[in-house]
This record gives C-alpha cells, structure tokens and sequence, in this order.
C-alpha cells in the first residue's frame, strides 16, 4: 500500500510539471505583451494578441496555478482537469492567433474549478470556501462573457472579484487559529457583498459600479489589514516576518486601488483604469504569491523552497516599481515613467523566479 501510495504521488507530481511550464509560459508571454501595451518597441507574431496580457496573466497564469494548488488540496484525480484546460487554452493564445479555442478552453477550467469548490463546501460547509466558491464563479462568469465577445475592460472586473474572494478566502481560512468573532465575520461577509454587488452591477451602471467597487476592496483591505495574524507574525524572525511583509504590503496596494476606484469610478481603458487594475493584480496578487511561494511551491514540484534574506530583493523591488507605474498613471506630468515602471515590474517578476529557482536548487 505504502509503494502504491507512493507511485500515485509521483504520477501526480509528474502531472503538475508540465502545467506549472505551461503557468509559466503564460507569465512570461503575458509580461512581454504588458511590455508592448506600455510602449516598449518589441517584437509581436500576430497583432491581435495584444490583448491577451490580462487573459495570460489572470487565467493562463494565476488561473491555472490556483486550479494545481486546489486540485492538490483535493487529492482527487479529475480536479486536475482544471488547470489542465486553462493551462492548454492558454498556450494557445500564446503559440497562435487569437481563436476561438483558446477562450472557451480557460472558460473549461474555470468551470472545473468551480465545481473543484463545490465539492469542498459539501465536505466542509465554511465561510472561507464559500467565498473561494464565489471566487471562482466569478472568473467563470468573467470568462463566458468574454467568450460572448464582451470586451475585456468590461470583463476584467470579474477576473478582478475571482482573485480578490481566492486570496480573502485563503488568509480566512488560515486564521482560523485566531477564532474569529461574530462580528468579525459579519464584516467579513459585508465586505465580500459589495465587492460581487458591484462586480454585477458594473454591467448596467459602469461608473457608480467601479466605485462601489473601490468601496467593496477598501473595506476587505481594512479586514485583512486588522484581522489577519500577519500583524502578529511579522513580529517573528525569518520566514514568517518575510510572509508578513508581502502580505501587509499586499493589502496596502488593495486598499490604494480600492481608493482610486471610489474616487474616479473610472470604467473605460486609459492610465488610471491601468493604475486601479496593477495595484490589484501586482501590488496585491503578486505580493500573495512572492509571500506563499516558500510555502505553497514545495507542495506543487516536491522540491523545497528555502527561506533566504535575498527574497526581499524582488519583494522591494515589485513595490517599488509598482509605486512608479501608478504614479505615472495618475499624474500626466509623469506619465513617461509609467513605462520604466512597467519594465522594473517585469525585472522584479524574473528577479523572483531566479532566486526561487537557485534557492530550490541549492536544496539538498
């Protein structure tokens, strides 16, 4: 049993290599094309797939690294069928033109995710996987709308709800330890009403939407800011402090674009639609994962990640260059530094990969 129990681990780790490839190809292709969006003279194969940055960065990426972390927490076979979909349509938005296929494929694993949460809260009803459960309904309600040909700006406001509940889910279901109050959970529940409020009612009212929107991630910034036990971690020496700080300097970022968000209520493309959406999807996503990444790639490739003081070189230099992109977006005297920081954004990304990598490598 033990030498079956075994092989059935290495199968599944075998699985998980070619889709973390795939997760990866998806960030690399989708920052190249960021770098191009932002003005930076680079080659393109095919026109039309410029705007794919969000679809490759939100589900070839962060869409498919989430499904291989569930799909592991849920020990079943079939839930990697998720990743799988959203890792294949992404590579082909990558490797060929803008199709149909591509879309549908990521809307696929979207959907199996989806169902991925379903099973969790029937096996354990709770706060924390419901709302992953909404999370992930809203990439799947993001994703069939751009398969219906809705424009991503549109969109991009459901795919901005997924990663939001995903990541409030999370840090809710690891402060479990803390027993939580009433209260606290009611305000919780609050919270994550008027972001999926707003997320439903862009759709008829775009400008008051966004902010209410901005309202809904300024008040799951306070939560997180106040209840999270990264205020009493980041007291701790090495690993722990490290967490803490991604995370605390995640929330900073939500808070900033949900402030941005309630003050402009700005709906359509343009620099401060591109301010609110990369304090989101960089200074806060991208903070979790740098954060996690010690804890939650080990159980992906079965190889340790670990803890080195050189990790705060890519976490500073992330924030900073995020600090540089919004300042550009939202002061037109300075809009020439938006593509510098769009660059320092890329440089901080590989700078974290590499000392991931050599950290994982030098691992005996």
């Amino acid at each position: 049993m033990r030498r079956g129990t075994a092989s059935a681990r290495m199968t599944r780790r075998a699985w998980r290599a070619p889709l973390m490839v795939a997760a990866l190809l998806s960030l690399t292709w989708g920052v190249w094309l960021g770098l191009l969006r932002i003005g930076w003279a680079l080659p393109l194969p095919w026109p039309d797939q410029l705007i794919l940055h969000g679809p490759l960065m939100i589900g070839g990426f962060l869409g498919t690294l989430i499904g291989i972390e569930r799909a592991i927490g849920l020990a079943r076979p079939w839930a990697y069928a998720g990743p799988l979909a959203s890792a294949s349509g992404a590579l082909l938005l990558v490797f060929g033109p803008s199709g149909p296929a591509g879309p549908v494929l990521i809307t696929i694993g979207s959907g199996i995710m989806t169902v991925v949460f379903i099973t969790i809260v029937r096996r354990q009803p709770s706060l924390f996987a419901s709302t992953m459960l909404i999370g992930a309904a809203a990439w799947l309600t993001g994703n069939i709308l751009w398969t219906e040909g809705f424009a991503i700006y549109r969109v991009v406001f459901w795919w901005t709800t997924f990663l939001v509940l995903t990541i409030a889910g999370e840090r809710l279901e690891l402060n479990r330890l803390l027993r939580p109050t009433r209260l606290v959970r009611i305000t919780f529940v609050v919270a994550v009403a008027i972001v999926v409020g707003a997320a439903c009612a862009i759709a008829w009212w775009p400008s008051d939407g966004v902010r209410a929107m901005g309202i809904g991630l300024s008040a799951l910034c306070t939560w997180l800011a106040v209840n999270d036990i990264a205020r009493r971690t980041i007291h701790r020496p090495g690993l722990p402090r490290y967490v803490a700080v991604c995370l605390l300097a995640g929330y900073l970022w939500l808070g900033i674009a949900g402030m941005i968000a309630a003050a402009t209520g700005v709906f359509d493309p343009g620099p401060v639609h591109d301010a609110t959406l990369h304090a989101i999807f960089l200074g806060f996503a991208v903070s979790m994962i740098f954060g996690h990444a010690p804890i939650v790639f080990p159980a992906i490739t079965g190889r340790p990640v670990p803890y080195r003081r050189s990790l705060y070189g890519p976490v500073a230099l992330l924030h900073a260059s995020v600090a540089v992109r919004v300042t550009g977006d939202l002061f037109e005297d300075l809009a020439r530094i938006r593509s510098w920081g769009g660059l320092l954004n890329a440089a901080a990304l590989v700078w974290f990969v590499v000392t991931v990598a050599a950290a994982s490598a030098n691992q005996k």
